[in-house]
């Protein structure tokens, strides 16, 4: 069933436009009698039918309601230090298919990558375009939001003692880091080509983080990311 998003839905009749009817309209040549859901805000999910539609307008028949259970329980922000080329993309789309609440891409001291203040903004424009169509696909109850670029201080700062940076010179297994226990945020560090510079492992030490592992294998900067959320989602209850 087709998934999208609204800031409310009005019941029982509830009328969709913009850039959603184009896509119901054109990209999805659905039609009168088909149905779709449309999440609120507040992650009720609304089960809908068609019952008028052309390019600009779609009305809708809300058929039932019900809250969204397909969020996990823990927030995990990806801190994500920028890979070469368009592998930042590829990481937003899977984080966001995963489960990632948030994702912010970080200027840490190895980044080849280190787009001006015109190009940083457009990519950052595209990369929430790349979450708002991984959500809906995925079917989230909500649109994990790209943050502006940070340098790796200031992610720092922001994380706190919620930090786990995945460190190829060692760490505790991901299962030992004390973040992962009881029901707190989670803010999840990973390195681009290169990895991490050892002060910057220090920074995330000195403010109460943990560094941790995902064993013997030095992982790519795009694998990285997908590898630690899986595994982080599975030690929280959230892939059962």
């Amino acid at each position: 069933m087709a998934w999208f998003f609204s800031e409310s839905v009005s019941t029982p009749t509830h009328i969709i436009t913009g850039e959603n009817a184009k896509h119901i309209s054109r990209s999805l040549r659905m039609k009168c009698g088909e149905e779709l859901t449309i999440c609120d805000k507040d992650q009720i999910r609304y089960d809908c039918v068609i019952e008028d539609i052309n390019t600009d307008c779609v009305t809708v028949r809300v058929e039932k309601s019900a809250p969204c259970e397909h969020e996990p329980d823990r927030k995990i922000t990806l801190y994500q230090a920028l890979p070469k080329g368009e592998k930042m993309e590829f990481i937003i789309q899977k984080a966001v298919e995963l489960g990632a609440y948030e994702i912010v891409p970080v200027l840490s001291q190895r980044c080849i990558s280190r787009p001006d203040e015109k190009s940083a903004n457009k990519k950052t424009e595209r990369w929430n375009k790349i979450a708002l169509s991984a959500a809906m696909q995925s079917r989230r109850g909500i649109i994990p939001k790209v943050g502006n670029i940070i340098s790796f201080e200031q992610a720092a700062q922001l994380a706190g003692d919620t930090a786990v940076i995945c460190y190829e010179e060692g760490g505790v297994p991901m299962g030992n880091a004390p973040q992962l226990e009881g029901s707190g945020d989670i803010s999840l560090f990973i390195g681009s080509e290169g990895g991490f510079e050892r002060s910057e492992v220090e920074l995330i030490l000195n403010s109460g983080g943990c560094a941790v592992t995902l064993g013997k294998r030095i992982l790519r900067a795009e694998t990285a990311p997908l590898a630690a959320l899986s595994v982080i989602m599975y030690l929280t209850g959230n892939l059962s």
